[in-house]
């Protein structure tokens, strides 16, 4: 399987999802990583040269007493999106630009997800939303003229 990879598919079909659960990012210096509780329920992690940066609930992130973001959501676009795919994350990235939403992107191997600000996260839902409606009419690339 691996996964649509048109934009105008995957604009149409995007259907995004709001999850209910406050997330944070937070940070885990390297030292202090065997020191983490061991059932965190962590959505996403990465590595870092600073430390290795976790996605988790921000109650967890709390009481772990780790360093963290701000309150976000995560949106997911539940379309099985190819890793190849060109456009997608250029497309949402400037519907919520429009609207002044922040948003960290992270791609899984089926699906894109979303993380924005908790206080941003309906308005989020709704630009996301009236752009699939658009019926992925996404403006064309712009492309440097041939010399």
């Amino acid at each position: 399987m691996t996964g649509e990879s048109n934009l105008s598919s995957l604009l149409k079909g995007m259907e995004p999802v709001l999850q209910k659960e406050i997330l944070v990012f937070a940070t885990v210096p390297e030292e202090r990583e065997a020191l983490l509780p061991q059932r965190l329920s962590v959505v996403g992690q990465f590595r870092e040269a600073e430390g290795l940066t976790l996605i988790l609930p921000q109650s967890e992130a709390r009481d772990a007493g780790l360093a963290c973001s701000g309150p976000m959501r995560q949106i997911t676009l539940t379309i099985h999106s190819s890793l190849e795919a060109i456009g997608l994350t250029a497309a949402f990235s400037a519907a919520l630009t429009r609207e002044g939403i922040s948003a960290n992107v992270v791609a899984g191997f089926y699906h894109d997800h979303i993380f924005v600000p908790e206080k941003d996260a309906e308005r989020a839902m709704a630009a996301l939303l009236a752009l699939a409606a658009q019926g992925g009419q996404a403006a064309p690339p712009t492309r440097a003229p041939s010399t």
